[in-house]
């Protein structure tokens, strides 16, 4: 899509983001605070075959970022995805991917920025709660307005905080169940807990259906691996490593963490809305397993945020360099750094301290807000499919001499297509995630009025180029 512009007049994105970086971007990406927070509801709900849930998400989402890999390599031109379906699909179809990824972020922002001011509350009970939600985004908006690498650095460090979490607690799982390790309750640490109650499926087809629905929240930002490209070092080896790890990351953090925690704590005991990560470290005698995971948790949703504040200025820098969002946002600081969609952003994730004085049920707000999200994701994951597919009926000689192609190819597009439809049909099945679904379609007609408008712009600035001429 970008393939026209002269390098020599417009802004350009630097490559900071080292492999360092990219590896740890994509990890951070793949663990969501819905790992920490919502195992304990998906749990109470699936049972054991919750660990199936997390690995066929898991599975279909590795085929997505391969397709989006592929393309993005096809042509380095690309900058991320906004690009190859605006010049694949169409220039509406760059349009709503962009401005729905833009969306997709503030309304996960928002989200984080409500269970930072919860998380703050347990050391600082007396603080109001909109105090902490100002507070991060400014925090987060001074930091990235610095440096491109210092995003980078940011969320190394928020990744290696969850990845060290989530080891200790595997490990501290398995040192339960080697030493047979007897609960207060009566219960043995055992493996056989995953099944012996009930087997891996308690509550049948359906418990193993309704964990899907709070489980594909905790992958959203999996694609973010792809907002990076136009700021990675040597894309050509960096991106496949990053894509490729994918698989691994699953089994490592979702899969043994969910295993260690049910072979700990049988199923039934898992509390759901509670974190069974604090739970596990209480067990074993660690008092302060509160204030550790609380810790944990909060980095995690300030690297969401943190995330979103990147992602979405860089969304909104693509979409004014085609026109389709306001040319002061093209504009970049000396620091080649998009500064007015920073800001523009960051005051939008301020919705989320107004959010904290409207509704009174925080966890009410979180489930609204994170369904809506997790929707608007699958959009922008199937406009990358349907963009694979186009690539392949438009640039198939792009294809054939492709080194990171696809694996399954239009195959597994299909597939992965008909599993978000059977998600979106889950999703319609619960009252409280329906009520979500009634307000995305509000968002695409709002996106529709709008797109009316930047045809009519680019139409008025076309007719001026000609008079002048």
């Amino acid at each position: 899509m970008q393939n026209h512009r002269p390098d020599t007049q417009e802004p350009e994105l630097q490559r900071s983001l080292s492999n360092r970086h990219i590896q740890l971007i994509a990890i951070g990406g793949a663990i969501g605070t819905g790992l920490f927070m919502g195992s304990g509801k998906t749990i109470s709900l699936a049972g054991p075959s919750i660990i199936f849930v997390y690995m066929i998400i898991g599975f279909m989402l590795f085929f997505v970022m391969r397709a989006m890999g592929e393309l993005l390599l096809s042509n380095l031109k690309y900058k991320s995805f906004i690009d190859f379906s605006a010049d694949l699909l169409g220039p509406m179809a760059g349009y709503f991917t962009g401005w729905t990824y833009w969306f997709c972020w503030i309304v996960t922002g928002i989200a984080d920025v409500i269970a930072i001011s919860g998380y703050t509350h347990f050391w600082f009970p007396d603080i109001p709660l909109w105090l902490p939600a100002i507070g991060c985004v400014a925090l987060l908006l001074s930091l990235n307005l610095i440096t491109v690498k210092m995003f980078g650095e940011l969320e190394f460090w928020f990744a290696m905080i969850k990845i060290v979490a989530i080891c200790a607690l595997v490990c501290t799982g398995l040192y339960m169940v080697t030493t047979a390790f007897q609960s207060p309750t009566g219960n043995s640490a055992s493996l056989a807990n995953l099944w012996n109650d009930g087997g891996m499926f308690p509550h049948g087809l359906m418990g193993f259906f309704a964990g899907f629905q709070i489980a594909v929240f905790a992958f959203v930002g999996i694609e973010l691996v792809g907002t990076t490209a136009a700021e990675t070092k040597n894309p050509e080896r960096n991106l496949p490593r990053a894509i490729n790890s994918i698989p691994l990351r699953i089994i490592m953090f979702y899969v043994f963490a969910l295993i260690a925690i049910l072979a700990v704590t049988p199923w039934r005991d898992v509390v759901a809305d509670k974190s069974p990560f604090v739970e596990l470290f209480m067990l074993a005698g660690l008092p302060a397993a509160a204030g550790i995971i609380n810790f944990v948790v909060l980095t995690s949703a300030a690297s969401s945020a943190n995330s979103g504040v990147f992602s979405t200025s860089r969304m909104l820098f693509g979409l004014a360099m085609d026109g389709d969002a306001p040319s002061k946002f093209k504009n970049l600081s000396s620091r080649a750094v998009p500064s007015n969609g920073l800001i523009f952003s960051c005051i939008c994730l301020l919705a989320g301290a107004l959010v904290i004085y409207v509704v009174p049920n925080l966890m009410e707000a979180f489930t609204l807000i994170t369904t809506v999200s997790a929707t608007l994701f699958m959009f922008v994951w199937t406009m990358i499919l349907l963009s694979y597919l186009a690539y392949r009926k438009k640039r198939d000689h792009l294809h054939r001499a492709s080194k990171y192609k696809m694996p399954g190819g239009k195959f597994m597009v299909w597939v992965c297509l008909t599993f978000f439809v059977f998600i979106l049909t889950l999703l319609a099945l619960e009252d409280d995630t329906r009520q979500a679904l009634y307000m995305v379609p509000v968002w695409f007609v709002v996106l529709g009025l709008g797109y009316r408008t930047v045809l009519r712009n680019k139409q008025e600035a076309a007719d001026l180029a000609c008079q002048t001429d």
